[in-house]
């Protein structure tokens, strides 16, 4: 007998060898009927592991988390492998793994999959479903594995890339064997709703010197329901994409010319970048920050300095040599900011000092991944650095915290419980990945603990996603479409300060080393961007529009008239244009509507002999007639309290 710790802390002796399906069932029957996999010990195991020993099992379920759905998903991906190999014998598989938001698997067929194609597979998926085909198990050696699989030229590959020694299991369900690793469901059957999403072009191995396959991307569910609400966000997210909404609103463009993850920013879209970068650098101004111009390059050494050589390198684009020195474009700032502070002598008394940039970076992002401007090749960091004596890092910390609240709660109107506070730390038992110093990740770790204890900030815990240098409060923003998605963040740096040897001269006459606190509060401008975008649906705050008024004379001989009140909301600093195009008026409504104005003004011969105008809002409608004083009164509050 063993004794299996179960999540709510409870323990059951069971047999030694049952399987976590079987333990399930022991549990309660309606748990083995929802349960997708397990975690034994931390690890996600098939729900035909066996328990060997004492430990700790939790049961999961699609609702459990994400690693619940993606056996429910990687089971429907194999499903979905059966019923292209029933339809279309001669196509070859390669890979077909669970993702996020559900599932793909890469296919090599002789011609591309049409929505005819897609519509036969997702119904003899719906058949694969209704035969209920026991899902088995099993392992075989190398040899074996390479015969079985002798049809499969990919699957081959992936056999010959294991290690030597290392398991080759597969599943079966059916006349369908698959290579894979798991975890899968006991059934086709538990599969309840299932939906074709789309398809695509994917590169063997991601390699664009590989063979293009046809992907096909799919979801399942286990209920209708669930299938429903998820194809309704998709259409929402449709609606949402910064790309469509950037293109519609000629906010930004690409160009094969200049190149993949480069976006050009037009005359509207360079506005609104531009008054965010103001907006912010005036905050940190009014902070006590110092803003600085550095280099879009620097010499290697420099990075090598710093660890992000060893670090970063593969994100990093190729050095180019030049003269007697090797340059690169660099990924990120702190590195000459460091050199920033070391270039003057510095005594406690003048810490913490504050160093702020807009700063381009460059990160060789893979050409597949890069997304308009969510995922760029060229960001502009809004990136500041810190330098404060230890004990002012709870202060700084908590300042830098407020000014996050102080920018997306107050001044964007994002709720707070849209906001989570997630401490970010290494992952000991991946070392590698991070600046060897056992007792400076110990001291900063326990420090943003405390930080985030002492001010009341609910919070979280995960491994591995520190920086390399050191931990980091994340700030985790839940979006319009239910993503988590990270812009905001705060992080604990003793080391770099090491590296390059900075110091002060402390109260008592002795050198010190100072502590650096990395931080943004806009992350990039492009991303930043994106979400705004995202966020609004490109209907930007008033502050924030490209174009804040519209003015629409009804006739010619109200031009004029137009053309005085703009110059009056001019003079203002508000953004303004007369439409005197010769179209109707319900027309250029419209079409002002389209763009997101958040005001448009309808002058006729009524407000010309009152010095009013016919005030439409963007959201309201129709708000009448209003003294032209008292509407520039109303928009230039509204700018000044970032409405």
């Amino acid at each position: 007998m063993i004794k299996v710790t179960l999540k709510d802390g409870s323990q059951k002796e069971v047999e030694q060898g049952i399987s976590i399906y079987d333990l399930a069932k022991q549990i309660s029957e309606g748990l083995a009927r929802v349960a997708t996999c397990g975690r034994v010990d931390g690890k996600v195991e098939d729900l035909r592991f066996k328990l060997e020993k004492d430990c700790n099992v939790e049961i999961l379920t699609f609702d459990s988390d994400l690693d619940g759905k993606k056996a429910y998903w990687h089971t429907t991906s194999h499903i979905m492998a059966q019923a292209v190999k029933r339809l279309f014998p001669n196509t070859k598989l390669a890979i077909g793994p669970a993702i996020d938001d559900g599932f793909y698997y890469d296919f090599d067929v002789e011609n591309n999959f049409t929505d005819e194609d897609k519509e036969k597979i997702e119904a003899e998926m719906k058949k694969i479903i209704k035969e209920d085909l026991p899902i088995e198990r099993f392992s075989l050696p190398k040899k074996e594995a390479l015969e079985l699989m002798k049809d499969e030229p990919y699957k081959c590959e992936l056999i010959n890339d294991l290690a030597e020694g290392e398991e080759i299991s597969f599943y079966r369900q059916g006349e369908f064997t698959d290579l894979c690793a798991g975890p899968h469901l006991m059934s086709t059957g538990k599969i309840k709703a299932v939906k074709i999403l789309n398809n695509s072009g994917a590169y063997w191995r991601g390699n664009e010197h590989n063979k293009m396959l046809q992907r096909i991307y799919a979801i399942s569910f286990p209920k209708a329901s669930l299938l429903e609400e998820h194809l309704q966000l998709l259409e929402e997210a449709k609606q949402r994409d910064h790309r469509k909404i950037g293109k519609d609103l000629n906010l930004f463009m690409t160009h094969k010319l200049v190149g993949s993850g480069l976006p050009m920013y037009l005359p509207d879209g360079a506005t609104v970048r531009r008054l965010l970068e103001r907006y912010i650098q005036d905050k940190e101004i009014k902070l006590g920050y110092q803003h600085v111009y550095t280099p879009c390059l620097a010499n290697t050494e420099l990075y090598k300095i710093s660890g992000h050589w060893d670090h970063y390198k593969e994100d990093m684009f190729p050095v180019m040599k030049m003269d007697n020195e090797e340059m690169v474009l660099r990924p990120m700032n702190c590195p000459h900011h460091m050199l920033i502070y070391k270039n003057s002598l510095h005594s406690y008394k003048d810490l913490p000092i504050r160093i702020g940039e807009l700063a381009h970076d460059f990160r060789y992002e893979a050409s597949g991944s890069v997304c308009g401007l969510e995922r760029v090749r060229e960001m502009c960091q809004n990136d500041a650095h810190l330098f404060v004596r230890p004990d002012q890092i709870k202060e700084e910390v908590g300042r830098v915290l407020n000014l996050i609240k102080e920018v997306y709660q107050k001044d964007f109107g994002f709720p707070a419980s849209n906001f989570k506070y997630r401490l970010s730390l290494r992952d000991k038992d991946n070392k590698e990945k991070y600046i060897d110093n056992d007792e400076m990740w110990e001291t900063a770790e326990s420090q943003l603990r405390e930080i985030l204890t002492e001010l009341g900030i609910d919070f979280y815990e995960a491994k591995g996603e520190a920086a390399f240098y050191g931990p980091k409060i994340d700030i985790q923003i839940k979006t319009a479409l239910n993503h988590d998605i990270t812009i905001p963040t705060c992080q604990l740096d003793f080391a770099l300060p090491e590296r390059f040897e900075l110091s002060y001269i402390g109260e008592d006459g002795k050198e010190h080393r100072p502590v650096v606190i990395h931080r943004a509060i806009l992350g990039s401008s492009d991303r930043f961007m994106a979400f705004l975008i995202e966020e609004t649906k490109g209907a930007f705050p008033v502050w924030l529009s490209p174009k804040q008024v519209k003015i629409l004379p009804i006739t010619d001989k109200h031009v004029e008239y137009a053309n005085k009140i703009k110059e009056e909301l001019q003079e203002k600093g508000i953004r303004v244009e007369v439409d005197d195009r010769n179209e109707k008026t319900g027309y250029k409504i419209r079409e002002a509507q389209l763009s997101k104005v958040p005001y448009m003004l309808i002058v006729g011969d009524k407000e010309m002999e009152n010095g009013t105008v016919s005030v439409r809002d963007r959201k309201e409608g129709d708000l009448g007639s209003i003294k032209t004083e008292d509407f520039i009164k109303r928009i230039v509050k509204e700018v000044e309290e970032y409405k």
